[in-house]
């Protein structure tokens, strides 16, 4: 069992490598909408492409097994209103309704940036989104561009949701060290 002592100087070593190699740590904020129930303001950009076999208790529209293809907007803010906010990039991949007993995702995602200082760089993000609880934390895989070897988490947090059709704009604090 590792001594509290033992513990700060393995974190203060880590810190040194990161120092040494150059990495430094950058904070992305930025909202990812999903609509899989589209409307004449907002087109579809989630895509049910397999439908699973067992309904989710308590979900009339989503099914253990269901598979949403996704080209997902990524922006500067939440705002429905697309004059009041602006796209920084997309959010291209999947998610899979992967438990039988609750709304638990694989998500499996590029976060491709199209705009500002991190235009033409990506960052891959998978893991377990557990959709109702308050804060899920994803890891990073790594990245391209500007965020080559990229190492780190993502926090996603739900802004909105709206249960009779699943749509939903998701707040996301990336942090990443390369």
């Amino acid at each position: 069992m590792a001594t509290v002592k033992g513990v700060q100087v393995l974190l203060a070593l880590a810190a040194i490598t990161a120092i040494a190699h150059g990495a430094t740590t950058t904070h992305l904020q930025f909202y990812m909408h999903d609509t899989v129930t589209p409307s004449t303001a907002k087109p579809a950009t989630a895509m049910r492409v397999v439908r699973g076999p067992t309904p989710s208790p308590g979900n009339s529209i989503n099914r253990f097994g269901d598979m949403y293809a996704i080209d997902d907007p990524l922006t500067d803010a939440p705002d429905d209103d697309a004059a009041s906010r602006a796209v920084v990039g997309r959010a291209q991949g999947f998610y899979l309704m992967a438990s039988r007993a609750a709304d638990q995702l694989l998500l499996s995602v590029n976060m491709v940036f199209t705009a500002g200082k991190h235009n033409g760089s990506s960052v891959a993000v998978h893991g377990r989104d557990a959709i109702f609880d308050e804060v899920r934390e994803l890891p990073v895989l790594g990245g391209t561009g500007g965020f080559r070897g990229a190492a780190g988490y993502v926090l996603i947090r739900t802004h909105s949701f709206n249960a009779s059709n699943n749509n939903a704009v998701l707040k996301v604090d990336m942090y990443l060290s390369v």
